[in-house]
């Protein structure tokens, strides 16, 4: 099969290029930098230099495809996420409908259900939209979890203040994923056979803990035993967010995310589908954690 991936080499994408190769397909990766690829080319797969961003390089790239994988790649740079993801939603419709791709797998998130209160999890629902309505597509949105490499974010706070904060409670019981696990349910539903237009959800997590268990597991893993999750209000929240350099809105997006963990709201499809867990437990991803620490 040929299998067209966007993402570059991120967290998901490198390691499903990697696993890819291995099952035989060709495997051709998007990426914006000239400079990757020497790296992509040594996972065994061809490097396609270019930008989202361009209707036309992606309808190129996708001519001949049997199977693609589209996320849009983060950019905190943009004053609106949700137009920016709208906007490279409608630019991988466009080359889809033109190149006549028919098999996609679309990285989402939980809580793409929504239609508000999610933050920055909006722009992925848009995009859902906007790809069901290409007609013909066998569509996969994968929907994964929380991610625990999120938690690196938290590596300032610990050393600075002994703590874990965000605005929920240390009770919250969250769903967690790691990136291999979501490349596996990938590389698995892009190698289906097309079987007819359709348009599956499917959900991805690795482990299921409450964020107290997170800060006593990765508090054990750094040599930290009494490192605690303390809850900070929104306006606590928003405000360290927004001391640390991030624009307020793109802050506030953040807020609502967690908002949405601690109500239930953000999970509350997931409890109602929930898939097999993967196999990278929050135990093993400390070990990933301490050596970064």
């Amino acid at each position: 099969m040929k299998i067209i991936l966007t993402g570059s080499l991120g967290n998901i994408s490198q390691p499903l290029a990697a696993e890819l190769v291995r099952r035989g397909q060709a495997v051709t990766v998007i990426s914006s930098k000239a400079e990757k690829q020497p790296a992509i080319e040594a996972l065994g797969a061809t490097a396609a230099i270019g930008s989202v961003e361009d209707a036309d390089f992606l309808t190129a790239t996708f001519a001949g495809a049997d199977a693609v994988y589209l996320m849009v790649p983060p950019s905190f740079q943009e004053p609106d996420s949700r137009a920016y993801h709208q906007r490279i939603g409608h630019h991988y419709a466009r080359a889809m409908r033109q190149a006549g791709v028919r098999r996609v797998v679309q990285l989402s998130s939980w809580g793409a259900h929504l239609a508000a209160g999610t933050g920055g999890i909006l722009g992925s629902h848009d995009v859902e939209i906007i790809l069901r309505e290409v007609p013909g597509l066998a569509l996969t949105q994968l929907r994964p979890t929380s991610f625990y490499t999120n938690m690196y974010s938290f590596v300032g706070m610990i050393k600075g203040a002994g703590i874990i904060g965000v605005n929920y409670a240390g009770t919250t019981r969250v769903a967690f994923v790691h990136p291999l696990d979501i490349a596996a349910a990938a590389a698995e539903e892009l190698t289906k056979p097309f079987a007819g237009a359709s348009q599956t959800v499917r959900y991805v997590a690795s482990d299921e803990r409450t964020a107290d268990e997170v800060a006593h597991v990765l508090g054990a893993a750094i040599g930290r035993p009494d490192l605690r999750w303390v809850a900070f209000t929104d306006a606590q929240m928003q405000a360290n967010l927004v001391s640390h350099g991030l624009p307020a809105a793109r802050a506030g997006e953040i807020v609502d995310i967690y908002t949405s963990i601690g109500s239930g709201a953000l999970g509350e499809d997931y409890e109602l589908h929930k898939p097999a867990l993967g196999r990278v437990k929050l135990e093993d991803f400390a070990k990933e954690f301490a050596a970064a620490f």
